[in-house]
């Protein structure tokens, strides 16, 4: 990518995100909860714009250092593709075991920086997958990611359904450091962990998993 390219994106996407926050009166909270370094966001996954309004809410020094998974099929169109990329996007294949995409993820947070994940691995509506078609529920792969490397997690709530002009809440929770019976937690424990996160991540809005109130 050319020189101006990279300079010219970021700027793009910062501008952008101005504009997203102030459509969607975005209302931030629990900023102060971001510890420093190698830290895995995992939010619940209610729209397409999500990870841009997260983005453009982090601090400029968190948000430097961000990486995120995007569905492979964006990264077709190279326009787009350099886009999300110069922003410090990845491809992965949501149907398929996706090795690569783990193995950049985990590089990425052991070299310090920092990583989005949702753990739902697909946008919900109305309770239930866009992609999948089941049910809200969380897979296991963020929190395998974070513990294999040592990241910290941290929980982050982002309202439903966004409407312009309508506050949506974003809500970053305590972060925690999951803790394992042996050095390598079993399928289970990890499925364990990752129910226990996507429901505190939903309770932190006053919500229970699939969006549904309390």
């Amino acid at each position: 990518m050319k020189p101006i390219m990279k300079v010219f994106l970021p700027i793009l996407y910062y501008t952008v995100g101005v504009v997203l926050r102030l459509l969607y009166r975005v209302e931030v909270t629990g900023l102060d909860n971001l510890p420093d370094g190698k830290v895995l966001l995992c939010p619940n996954h209610s729209s397409d714009i999500d990870p841009v309004l997260i983005g453009c809410c982090l601090p400029i020094s968190f948000d430097l250092k961000l990486h995120f998974m995007a569905k492979a099929e964006l990264f077709k169109n190279p326009v787009i593709g350099g886009f999300l990329r110069t922003l410090g996007a990845f491809p992965i294949h949501r149907d398929t075991t996706d090795i690569q995409s783990v193995k950049t993820a985990m590089q990425a947070l052991r070299a310090g920086d920092n990583l989005l994940i949702f753990p739902e691995g697909t946008t919900i509506h109305n309770g239930i997958g866009s992609y999948d078609g089941l049910p809200a529920h969380a897979h296991s792969g963020a929190v395998m990611i974070g513990m294999r490397t040592g990241a910290t997690l941290v929980p982050v709530f982002v309202g439903g359904e966004k409407k312009v002009f309508r506050k949506t809440r974003i809500i970053f929770g305590s972060p925690y450091k999951p803790a394992v019976t042996d050095r390598r937690a079993s399928s289970e424990e990890l499925q364990k962990i990752a129910d226990d996160m996507l429901r505190v991540t939903y309770a932190l809005g006053d919500k229970q998993v699939g969006g549904k109130s309390l």
